[in-house]
């Protein structure tokens, strides 16, 4: 591992680091902002499908993490400067102490589904705390990817990351266009693809695993088009007091839950 300390901000070895809100919304080129010990001991776990690039980190909590640290390739460097060095760059206070530039994986297609019994296919979804949401609960019901249509915001975005709990960087991510032809492909290659619908007839509780299973989930508000769900399994989840959705990350939980259950796919312990 390599230790390098920084004190000052200006610090060209850093720049990647440095006004990190801004670069949230520009992009980074395949790389990414992670933050956080959660986080970063994602991205330095087996488990990440993402390799680190550099680490910033507090040096008064380096002892702290040195476990963590011990995880990464031996080439990457760790930048170690104060909590007030470190808010200079990032352009904001910095109350976690650790930032990690990562690098995304490769893009997958549609065919990397082959083997999967589960996904999560997610259409129009656009706040970052619900795309992390969904990501965490895919992970945490084993889902084998999630698919992204065209319309999604980024799941590297640093909010999304945070609110996954680093479940984007080890989850399998499928970028498959438009959702009109992921849910013919889906549907081609033997997915029952079950579309979450506040009207839907038929209950979750209720509802039966058919084979590998699609869950398709819209953006909240105007969820998934009339049009689509009409063409899939439609399923919804039954509620009281005159309320007809809820946040898709729940939902996401939800159906996760039952289909994964159904299946056997998940393991479960006693408390």
């Amino acid at each position: 591992m390599s230790m390098i300390a920084i004190h000052d901000p200006g610090d060209p070895r850093i720049a990647a680091f440095r006004d990190i809100r801004e670069r949230d919304l520009t992009g980074r080129e395949g790389l990414f902002v992670a933050e956080g010990t959660v986080v970063l001991r994602v991205l330095a776990s087996p488990a990440s499908l993402c390799r680190a690039q550099a680490v910033l980190i507090d040096s008064r909590r380096v002892q702290a993490h040195a476990d963590i640290l011990a995880g990464l390739d031996s080439v990457v460097p760790v930048y170690t400067a104060s909590q007030d060095v470190i808010d200079a760059v990032a352009g904001f206070h910095l109350h976690r102490g650790v930032l990690a530039l990562g690098r995304k994986p490769e893009p997958l297609g549609l065919e990397a589904l082959a083997d999967a019994r589960t996904v999560v296919v997610v259409c129009g979804v656009g706040n970052h705390d619900n795309m992390g949401g969904i990501y965490r609960n895919a992970a945490a019901f084993g889902a084998d990817a999630v698919v992204l249509d065209d319309r999604c915001c980024d799941p590297f975005y640093r909010k999304a990351i945070r609110v996954s709990v680093g479940a984007v960087l080890r989850t399998p991510t499928v970028f498959g266009g438009a959702a009109n032809s992921q849910v013919d492909r889906l549907m081609g290659v033997g997915f029952d693809v079950v579309a979450m619908a506040p009207a839907a007839a038929e209950p979750l509780h209720g509802a039966e695993r058919r084979g590998p299973t699609a869950i398709l989930l819209g953006s909240e508000g105007p969820g998934l088009p009339a049009e689509l769900i009409a063409r899939c399994r439609a399923v919804s989840v039954p509620m009281s007091g005159g309320f007809d959705s809820l946040n898709v990350a729940t939902t996401a939980a939800l159906a996760l839950h039952r289909f994964t259950r159904e299946a056997g796919l998940t393991e479960y312990s006693a408390p």
